[in-house]
């Protein structure tokens, strides 16, 4: 089958599906030992997601991802009492060789980009989970370790190498394809590594990479092991790193139960989270419900509410329906977010989630918000925040209105029905961007009095003239204009560039602030968005075109 007969296939097939739970895995096996969870990759070659390649040599697609994420979840919220994480292979001396270049050379430019922003936000989750989470992860890597395969064990707190003589590590993207490491390979061996740059630029372009004691000296491995002692010196080394966690021993987990989801020509529904489609108009609008109703917070009744914890519930059906819209709606490009329930509930979420980080499983809990929220900043799709009467924009949902690129607000004359935002502590760094900065502070460019003076507005219910006051809104146009407004406000963002768009919103989002996050977003949007659809890489004769056929590459030597 040729390529555009396998692209037309690939599009009329069942779009992806993120969720999934440990008995319909086909690629990992999770297991556990004491305060140590072993996570083994041994991918199945004919469990690809989609037709027209096979994921040999412990190669991945999207499908194999999506495992990965569920099984990290699975470890933050069902065991508590694990403190460490190995991240290994079934295979004989394979650890990793990467996503599947035959994959990348059939799929579309959009589901390039989106299966490694899900990759590279599968392993900054990792990352996450060892900052804030009291996990900590080690890669064993046991046999060659490519690619995305090397980019995966960077993730992780150490990694340790077999020195079997033939085992490297490699990032062999730019020699073997044309194209450049796409889940923040680069960026982790500069600025999380510290690989000085010539050895760097050895390295990175090199394609049988870099094995044994010059792999340590490089700083690319933590340390090289002999085949004998290899299992065994992992293991001394997780139960070591499990001595430094905070993760209670005893304590019982929380079941991730399934997902109740409902798709439809009119959107995406579950209990909390809605988005309603409008195709014509290449919009939708996105709904997140808070309780009716005040409850009385406690950690038991937290902790027996489980996954239905509405903090909880809700983070997780946004991230199904953010990833679900990224990856399956294109041409969806303008995200329209609202927020509707009683502001008093929110308000006493963020209180109570915020008294008790002592306790693992609200910790958790605030750790996958953070994480969720997260992956709104880095999403490449316009986002307006509509604030109306009836609204619910308080504390973690007004973190909606700052992540939106504008937020319009209703200047209703009816006195006994107008729309309101409320702050919460929520809102001053506890769900930080991928920039390390609260959305509040990346607003006003860290200005230090006006944030203090915001804070002094905490729990206030806040009119619309107080909210354009403050800062916090673009608009507010009244009664008479709102219609019309919101109505030109839509059609004219749906009527530009969606490239141009996604460079503009990407600039203005993340402001000053570098950290190796941005970096790695910032760089894999112009890698992709550049090197990715350049004839070197995916032309006729690209690199990532004729990999594996015999036939020659052919370069523009054009060096602009």
């Amino acid at each position: 089958m040729d390529v555009a007969a396998t692209e037309q296939l690939q599009a009329r097939m069942e779009p992806p599906d993120y969720r999934t739970e440990p008995g319909k895995y086909k690629h990992w096996k999770l297991g556990f030992d004491g305060p140590v969870a072993t996570l083994t990759m041994d991918v199945a070659e004919d469990g690809g997601l989609r037709p027209g390649y096979k994921l040999k040599l412990n190669s991945y697609d999207l499908g194999v991802d999506i495992e990965l994420h569920d099984s990290l979840q699975r470890i933050r919220f069902e065991h508590p009492e694990i403190r460490s994480v190995i991240i290994t292979s079934a295979k004989n001396r394979i650890f990793c060789s990467g996503a599947n270049i035959y994959m990348l050379g059939l799929s579309s430019h959009a589901w390039k980009v989106n299966f490694c922003k899900f990759t590279n936000e599968t392993r900054n989750g990792i990352e996450d989970s060892s900052a804030h989470s009291g996990l900590k992860f080690i890669a064993a890597c046991n046999g060659t370790t490519a690619g995305g395969g090397y980019e995966l064990a960077l993730a992780c707190d150490e990694i340790i190498l077999v020195d079997d003589r033939s085992s490297a590590v490699s990032l062999p993207e730019l020699p073997l394809l044309g194209v450049l490491p796409g889940t923040g390979g680069l960026t982790r061996v500069t600025d999380k590594r510290k690989v000085r740059r010539d050895y760097a630029d050895m390295f990175c372009t090199n394609p049988d990479g870099v094995r044994g004691q010059r792999a340590k000296d490089w700083r690319l491995v933590d340390e090289v092991v002999k085949p004998q002692q290899f299992a065994e010196q992992v293991k001394q080394r997780a139960l070591k790193l499990a001595e430094q966690s905070d993760r209670p021993a005893g304590a019982k987990g929380v079941t991730l139960t399934p997902l109740n989801r409902t798709v439809d020509e009119a959107g995406i529904h579950y209990e909390f989270v809605d988005a309603q489609v409008n195709r014509e108009a290449r919009t939708v609008t996105l709904t997140i419900r808070a309780p009716e109703s005040v409850p009385t917070y406690t950690v038991e009744s937290a902790l027996a509410a489980g996954a239905g914890w509405w903090p909880l519930q809700m983070a997780r059906e946004l991230d199904d329906a953010i990833l679900t819209l990224r990856t399956n709606e294109l041409d969806l490009g303008l995200w329209i977010l609202k927020a509707t329930g009683n502001a008093e509930a929110v308000l006493a979420s963020d209180a109570f989630v915020l008294g008790h980080q002592d306790n693992w499983f609200v910790r958790e809990v605030l750790g996958m918000m953070r994480r969720t929220f997260a992956r709104i900043d880095v999403s490449s799709r316009s986002l307006y925040a509509i604030v109306e009467p009836g609204s619910c924009f308080a504390g973690t949902l007004f973190e909606l209105a700052l992540a939106a690129d504008r937020v319009y607000m209703r200047d209703s004359q009816d006195g006994a029905n107008v729309a309101r935002v409320v702050l919460s502590r929520m809102n001053f760094g506890a769900l930080p961007m991928v920039n390390g900065l609260s959305r509040m502070a990346a607003r006003f460019y860290q200005d230090s009095a006006q944030i203090e003076k915001l804070r002094g507005l905490t729990g206030k219910t806040l009119t619309v003239h107080e909210a354009i006051e403050a800062g916090l809104v673009t608009a507010a146009p009244d009664d008479l204009d709102w219609e019309d407004e919101i109505r030109q406000a839509l059609e004219s963002r749906a009527a530009l560039s969606p490239d141009a768009l996604t460079g503009l919103e990407a600039n203005l989002r993340f402001g000053i602030n570098e950290t190796l996050e941005t970096r790695v977003f910032g760089r894999l949007s112009a890698w992709q968005n550049w090197i990715f659809i350049r004839p070197n890489a995916v032309g006729a004769n690209g690199a990532l075109k004729v990999y594996g056929t015999g036939a020659p590459v052919k370069f523009n030597w054009e060096r602009v």
